[in-house]
């Protein structure tokens, strides 16, 4: 008998996108597994999971606004309505198990799905645990994180290291390192440095590369660099005429652009790790210092206390960013160990993991 499966959270694209991983890979075990997604209305997950061919409900569920406390008067009302939303669902749906992927949008729908005795699973993709999920994991059935130490915040005996589901694009890719230089126009004799700050660009990177976009040239370095939407006018024209540079607000074929780097320079956003990783890419991070208990950090940290990656503080780029990436391009030592240890960190196929976990649960 085919299962029925919810999925809940949201919010980002680091929680959404693995999300439909999972979703993909409980298909794939069985194409009679009915799913739904319940996410917070108005936010990215109520267009992208209809355009992965998965139906979602929304609830009207809000956070903690921390910079502005006047915005949080709502949130009672929010969080009242939200729960006979998912009463709602539950009872219209009728799910033999739920799925939270993070966001918080997750916690009404695990909490009273445990409440009714359904079985519940979490997956953290961060190495340092979200509040909700820590909140949740006492009467979880299973907890799926991506990094060891995890300990910390969750029971032990519940705890199964499975590693992040990543896009296929980036997990099965073949595209080659030609093949990436070629796509972005750029040259084959060339160390060629991807910079990534997310789909709306990162500041302190941005200004970082910009301020020192004659030192790459004179280093004989070239650049793909995504700057994302904001102020991207003004670093497309302070590149016009440098031929070692493609520049572009967003990259739509990340599998060509981790297939060209030699080195990258990031963010550390769960998913851009995971997927630097995979790749096995040498790497510089510099973590979004705002992101939820500094969790950017720990995820970055992760993999430089393992010898896999360089950091540099937010508040540092300006000065630092620029030096440390041509450092890393020019020094093939550091690179190879980099690569080496990434390799033996990078953890494939946690979307058919995971899957499997939660059929195998509650057959």
């Amino acid at each position: 008998m085919s299962k029925k499966i919810i999925i809940a959270g949201g919010g980002t694209g680091g929680h959404i996108f693995p999300a439909i991983a999972i979703a993909n890979a409980l298909i794939a075990q069985d194409a009679n597994t009915e799913i739904l997604f319940v996410g917070a209305t108005g936010k990215m997950e109520m267009e992208k999971v209809p355009q992965a061919g998965y139906t979602i409900e929304g609830i009207t569920i809000a956070g903690f606004n921390r910079s502005s406390l006047w915005k949080n008067i709502s949130l009672p009302f929010k969080l009242l309505a939200s729960y006979f939303q998912v009463k709602k669902i539950l009872k219209e749906f009728q799910p033999d198990a739920v799925v939270g992927v993070g966001g918080y949008s997750s916690l009404p729908v695990l909490r009273i799905a445990q409440k009714k005795g359904i079985p519940t699973f979490i997956h953290e993709s961060n190495s340092f645990a979200g509040k909700s999920n820590i909140y949740l994991s006492k009467n979880a059935t299973r907890i799926f994180v991506a990094t060891d130490g995890m300990q910390k915040f969750f029971p032990a005996d519940k705890i199964m290291i499975t590693g992040n589901p990543v896009r296929k694009q980036i997990a099965e890719s073949k595209v080659t390192k030609l093949e990436g230089i070629t796509y972005f126009g750029l040259s084959e004799s060339l160390t060629t440095i991807l910079v990534i700050g997310g789909s709306l660009g990162a500041r302190s990177i941005n200004e970082a590369i910009l301020e020192h976009l004659d030192q790459f040239e004179r280093r004989h370095l070239q650049l793909i660099w995504q700057t994302g939407a904001t102020n991207a006018d003004k670093y497309k024209n302070a590149t016009v005429g440098k031929n070692n540079i493609w520049i572009g607000e967003f990259i739509t074929d990340m599998d060509m652009a981790y297939a060209a780097a030699d080195v990258v320079v990031s963010r550390a956003g769960a998913m851009a790790v995971t997927e630097i990783c995979l790749q096995a890419k040498p790497s510089v991070f510099v973590p979004f210092p705002l992101a939820a208990e500094d969790h950017q950090t720990y995820n970055a940290m992760s993999l430089v206390n393992k010898e896999a990656a360089l950091i540099v503080r937010d508040g540092d780029a300006k000065l630092q960013l620029a030096s440390t990436c041509i450092q890393l391009a020019k020094d093939v030592e550091m690179q190879e160990l980099f690569i080496k240890n990434c390799r033996s960190l990078a953890l494939k196929n946690a979307d058919t993991v995971i899957a499997n976990e939660i059929l195998k649960a509650i057959q």
